[in-house]
């Protein structure tokens, strides 16, 4: 989505009332919005400036905003948990995902991760998306489109044990249940030095993966969790909020790496950790 100092007709938008019950919604002339505390009619927001205060037919206020990434992705119609925010920045980062880059995933779920990447590499950029599931994918497939992202992004629909067409891939995301038994495809998908990352619910699983990541020559490898934690935003009142989303996964990163020998005969893949 692009961003603007005006509501446009086709803008993503969002409506936030007083207790942040929100709605995000598409402009379109001659449209409206009808939520429990009135009727909004889009022609009058559109060419109104963003962060204004408007109200409903019965006077409810609600302050129009354009959506955030987040706001989006937690707003998503899902059949799978999505990724949280606190973890896809962090994957983006870690990763290197810019723009103009080709990019890969597999597991695109309800595209959440997909949504990221594709606003990260920009216009010129890729996503190549693989998924099993034809009804996810379709479903993946229409909150891209809500997005305005579709252009950037190419699905495509398969069991992953069969590997991948694409080669030279800048950086891999693997959502999978079992990602320990797909790093040989996913490395044969990524340039040398390309980036890889995993989210995986266990310790076991874990222990796996990083096994396989050994096996298969990858390197500079890490593993972490993201805990992110509210506060109250009220000056009177500043303190924790009662509730948080602690563990949401543990994340592997790493590199594709091609060792080689040295002028000595060792194998320099035996003297490069997979650990900081």
């Amino acid at each position: 989505m692009s961003y603007s100092s005006t509501a446009r007709e086709g803008d993503l938008a969002q409506l936030v009332g007083l207790t942040h019950k929100h709605f995000i919604f598409s402009l379109k002339s001659g449209g409206d919005l009808q939520t429990h505390r009135g009727v909004l009619k889009h022609d009058d927001l559109i060419g109104k400036p963003y962060g204004s205060q408007v109200f409903s037919h019965t006077g409810a206020p609600f302050f129009l905003l354009q959506p955030s990434i987040a706001d989006i992705l937690n707003d998503l119609p899902r059949a799978t948990q999505i990724l949280y925010p606190k973890d896809l920045g962090y994957i983006l980062v870690m990763m290197g995902i810019a723009p103009g880059q080709r990019v890969m995933e597999a597991g695109t779920g309800s595209g959440s991760v997909t949504i990221a990447m594709a606003t990260a590499v920009g216009a010129d950029g890729q996503v190549i998306s693989y998924e099993q599931k034809p009804d996810t994918q379709n479903l993946a497939r229409k909150n891209v489109e809500r997005v305005g992202l579709a252009s950037r992004v190419e699905f495509k629909l398969r069991d992953i044990r069969e590997g991948f067409d694409e080669t030279d891939a800048d950086a891999f995301f693997l959502d999978v249940q079992y990602p320990n038994e797909y790093i040989e495809q996913v490395r044969a998908a990524l340039k040398p030095g390309g980036f890889f990352g995993t989210i995986i619910p266990t310790f076991n699983q874990v222990e796996k993966t990083l096994t396989a990541l050994k096996k298969h020559k990858f390197a500079f490898v890490e593993v972490c969790e993201v805990i992110l934690r509210h506060y109250k935003a009220d000056p009177a009142r500043i303190r924790p909020v009662d509730r948080m989303v602690a563990h949401t996964g543990y994340l592997i990163f790493a590199r594709r790496i091609e060792p080689n020998t040295d002028p000595r005969g060792r194998e320099l893949e035996n003297e490069v950790s997979i650990e900081n």
